[in-house]
């Protein structure tokens, strides 16, 4: 699209994301009882890595990096709770050393890997993105509702905004799509947009947060190894592997989709370019007093819903992102947006990406009970650990702990599995 029109695209991407990429570095910091300028320059990293990996996602460096498609990368959460971990019993240097050699072994490993795209059928690829989706939907109604563990959550002004925001969204979608259609494609923008100035109206946001903290400095400049060199750690380089490779399986699920979504076919090759560029995000981010990356769900449900395919859009957002780590002034603009203006967001954009992976499904052959039965354990048993991740608790801290703390790993690996093992046994 033309510039002006691209770069309104390109910030609705970021304010979809905006929420779930500060949130991690907030996290680890609070956890690891890091000063609030510590966690200011975890915050500000973050969103410079985060702008530099989409870059390199979208746009690619030469021949061997990079997937071409319409994605933005985000801290994962996948890492927290090892990152923590290791940050608690070890330090700082600890984790960004296991970040960088978990890096290094995904961008090395990166054409065995893509090879598993073979394991991705439609049957096993629609239960993939249906149950991200599906998964993700608790985080849109807890956003909805105020925010887990804030002060006023679940009160009726929150409920309101998110349906007012759900409700804006939806007219602009529908009204929007005449003439020129471009007021159809910032829909969520819009939704944002109106849900802030209503939230503003009614005191529920102030002038003063809108302006950002006063004392912060306006520019911020990244310094690597901020935290200390890299140290190793067997354990902790392990832990962060797994976390690499667990990324990579929710990775490959969200390529297969965006594909699916823009009519570009995703073949092992492009699987390898993105997983490999992944990695080389890991390593920058640990270098970069970042975390670990993967690839966010809730934009391609906003490539679905707004039916921009143009990946310069994201590229876009991913140099709004790097300009946001550089002025963090301006990173508390966004900051200050309401939870609940976000969940009505979220209802919309994380039920897009559902609603993709049901037609996925819609090409799968249900008259073959495999089948049926492969979508209803994926289902069952990912939404089931996404829903109550406290059931594996009593489970020994290690590599089965951490594999089963995530819904979606857990519900891919079955999808996959399931269909290897139910496959063969037809064809024998």
């Amino acid at each position: 699209p033309p510039w002006p029109r691209t770069l309104a695209l390109a910030l609705q991407h970021v304010l979809s994301m905006y929420a779930g990429a500060v949130a991690v570095p907030l996290l680890v910091g609070a956890a690891l009882k890091l000063a609030r300028p510590e966690q200011a320059v975890l915050i500000s990293a973050d969103l410079l890595t985060c702008g530099v990996a989409t870059l390199l996602q979208t746009v690619g460096l030469g021949r061997r990096l990079g997937v071409r498609l319409p994605v933005l990368l985000g801290v994962s959460f996948v890492a927290v709770g090892p990152m923590i971990s290791i940050g608690r019993n070890l330090g700082l240097p600890y984790v960004y050393g296991a970040i960088i050699c978990a890096g290094v072994l995904l961008a090395l490993s990166a054409p065995l890997l893509s090879a598993l795209r073979r394991l991705f059928p439609p049957v096993v690829t629609g239960s993939v993105v249906t149950l991200i989706g599906t998964s993700l939907a608790p985080v849109a109604i807890q956003w909805a509702a105020g925010g887990l563990g804030g002060p006023d959550y679940g009160a009726g002004a929150n409920l309101g905004l998110a349906a007012l925001v759900l409700l804006v969204i939806t007219a602009v979608t529908h009204f929007g799509r005449r003439g020129s259609g471009f007021l159809g494609s910032v829909a969520v923008l819009i939704g944002l947009g109106v849900g802030t100035l209503v939230a503003l109206a009614l005191g529920r946001v102030s002038l003063g947060e809108l302006a950002g903290d006063p004392a912060g400095p306006w520019l911020a400049v990244v310094t690597p190894f901020r935290f200390g060199w890299p140290r190793l750690d067997a354990w902790a380089v392990l832990t962060m592997t797994l976390v690499a490779l667990l990324c990579s399986v929710e990775s490959m699920g969200v390529f297969l989709a965006v594909g699916r979504i823009v009519g570009v076919p995703v073949d092992q090759g492009r699987v390898a370019r993105g997983l490999r560029a992944e990695g080389l995000a890991m390593v920058l981010g640990g270098c970069l007093n970042s975390f670990p990356y993967t690839t966010f769900s809730q934009n391609a449900g906003l490539v679905a819903l707004t039916g921009v395919r143009s990946r310069f859009v994201v590229a876009a957002a991913g140099a709004i992102l790097v300009l946001l780590g550089a002025l963090p002034r301006l990173a508390g603009l966004f900051a200050a947006i309401p939870k609940a203006v976000l969940g009505g967001a979220g209802v919309a954009l994380f039920g897009m990406v559902a609603a993709a992976g049901v037609r996925m499904l819609s090409e799968v052959d249900f008259r073959r009970s495999e089948n049926l039965y492969i979508v209803a354990c994926a289902l069952g048993l990912g939404l089931g650990v996404a829903t109550v991740p406290g059931a594996f608790a009593g489970l020994p801290e290690g590599p089965l702990r951490l594999l089963c703390s995530d819904g979606i790993v857990v519900g891919s690996l079955t999808a996959v599995l399931l269909n290897l093992l139910l496959s063969r046994r037809a064809a024998e």
